[in-house]
């Protein structure tokens, strides 16, 4: 059985169910390492089930291993009742923010038997732990990245615009047989004050700047970084918020290590800029998990009790916005190392 299916199983038991199901596609996929679409899983203590239709069921029977093919013709909730029954399932958990309420109330018609629990972030809470396989991906994803950045800084010229500079990067990124992340951001000027600025027909100017916020998906695994470009020479006021972001991240790496609070490692950004009375224009959290998703646990927030583990990557990205003016944000991916940390994109400038 594979290891992340067992550390499930393994957790069922603390949460009083008689088995767990998976709802959300890149979970599955998580768990079973076979691209899910459509179809369902049942995790419980003794087997697993994939739940799935004529569509996908001769994939799945190819993909999947250790692991039941259920295949359901009327729909799929007849088709988890008939298992649940066949199991003879009284408690079944679920993450109530991967169901919708109509396919709540319609398996609680078709399983008046179950007892159904919320146990929330149970897959999250294993996939923010990240294996060497996956660090290798992440790893191979910034490797290209950096490739992808270096193509952008030979593009950079006055005149040309922000959907050219995209569609040239798109090219490049396709050469290379990978895909981005999320569609990036490239905001010029005034437009890099918005945090997730849309790409314009804006020509790019000197002594301006030039935000690139983008990501490399390799195998599933993404990669997450912006960076901050100048052309000709940099206005004073610009240079000098942009020496106080990268000091505020800097602050706030020197915190990353097991057992922290993320609360305290984004208070660590967001006090160091309030020296500065910063702190206003920088209204969203320091960062977020990485991996299958571009956004996932745990997240960087001063409202957050989570405690930052070994294995964890997070993005550390302090920014100040100034409204109308100019956007400075420095993202860097960490790596949460037994002690301390590993800045995995340091390389990349």
């Amino acid at each position: 059985m594979d290891l992340r299916l067992r550390k499930l199983i393994d957790s069922l038991q603390k949460h009083e169910v008689d088995a767990f199901l998976v709802t959300k596609d890149i979970n599955i996929e998580y768990l079973t390492r076979f691209p899910a679409q459509e179809s369902w899983l049942l995790v419980s203590k003794h087997q697993s089930f994939y739940i799935t239709d004529f569509r996908y069921v001769q994939e799945a029977r190819k993909g999947l291993r250790a692991i039941k093919i259920k295949q359901y013709t009327k729909s799929i909730y007849l088709g988890l009742a008939e298992l649940t029954k066949s199991l003879k399932l009284k408690k079944l958990g679920f993450d109530s923010r991967h169901l919708s309420l109509a396919q709540y109330e319609a398996l609680k018609k078709q399983c008046p038997q179950l007892k159904m629990f919320q146990t929330n972030n149970l897959v999250e809470n294993l996939r923010a732990i990240k294996d060497d396989d996956e660090i290798g991906k992440i790893r191979k994803a910034l490797r290209i990245h950096k490739q992808a950045l270096e193509f952008c800084k030979n593009l950079l010229k006055p005149g040309i615009s922000e959907r050219e500079v995209f569609l040239q990067l798109e090219e490049f990124v396709r050469s290379r047989a990978v895909k981005f992340s999320f569609p990036p951001i490239i905001a010029s000027g005034p437009n890099s004050s918005y945090p997730h600025a849309k790409i314009t027909d804006r020509k790019i100017r000197l002594n301006e700047v030039i935000l690139i916020d983008m990501g490399i998906d390799v195998e599933g695994y993404k990669s997450d970084l912006t960076r901050i470009f100048f052309l000709g020479k940099i206005p004073q006021p610009i240079e000098r918020i942009n020496s106080y972001v990268r000091e505020a991240q800097h602050k706030a790496i020197e915190k990353i290590q097991p057992g922290v609070a993320v609360a305290e490692v984004d208070q660590a950004a967001r006090n160091y800029l309030k020296e500065y009375k910063l702190d206003k224009f920088f209204g969203h959290a320091l960062g977020h998990g990485v991996g299958l998703e571009v956004h996932e646990n745990p997240r960087l927030s001063q409202n957050d009790p989570a405690l930052l583990k070994e294995g964890m990557i997070v993005t550390v990205e302090p920014a100040v916005y100034i409204p109308n003016q100019f956007g400075i944000r420095i993202e860097d991916m960490v790596l949460v190392t037994k002690k301390n940390c590993e800045v995995l994109s340091a390389h990349i400038h």
